[in-house]
């Protein structure tokens, strides 16, 4: 006899997606969604910092931040969603927090994660 549980995972294998990349907190994503617009389906640019990762298994999700014409932009991203047509990791970053909410108070500058190459080994 087969349980509940065992019976959920099977069903949610089919919807995991097996290419997507290891995203890290603090990695730049570039990523293309698909966007419906009346009758077609266009192909539309996403690239930013991501500052969140929760859950595990189907309910996994990322969000990414961008600031666009000044003002930031966040979007919350399910990881096996259909929207997403590719995701590519940028440049990885060095974090040293879980989420990266402080961002959200910072401009220009300031509101820069520190890349892997820009580390310094003693």
């Amino acid at each position: 006899m087969v349980s509940p549980m065992e019976k959920l995972k099977n069903i949610e294998k089919k919807y995991l997606k097996s290419d997507s990349p290891q995203l890290k907190i603090g990695d730049t994503v570039k990523m293309m969604i698909k966007t419906q617009e009346a009758d077609k389906v266009r192909l539309h640019p996403f690239e930013g910092t991501v500052i969140r990762k929760r859950g595990g298994g189907i309910n996994a999700t990322f969000t990414v931040r961008k600031i666009s014409f000044g003002e930031g932009v966040e979007r919350t991203f399910p990881f096996n969603s259909p929207v997403i047509d590719s995701l590519k990791v940028i440049s990885g970053g060095v974090s040293h927090r879980a989420k990266l909410y402080y961002l959200r108070g910072r401009l220009g500058k300031q509101s820069k994660v520190k890349r892997k190459e820009e580390q310094s080994n003693p």
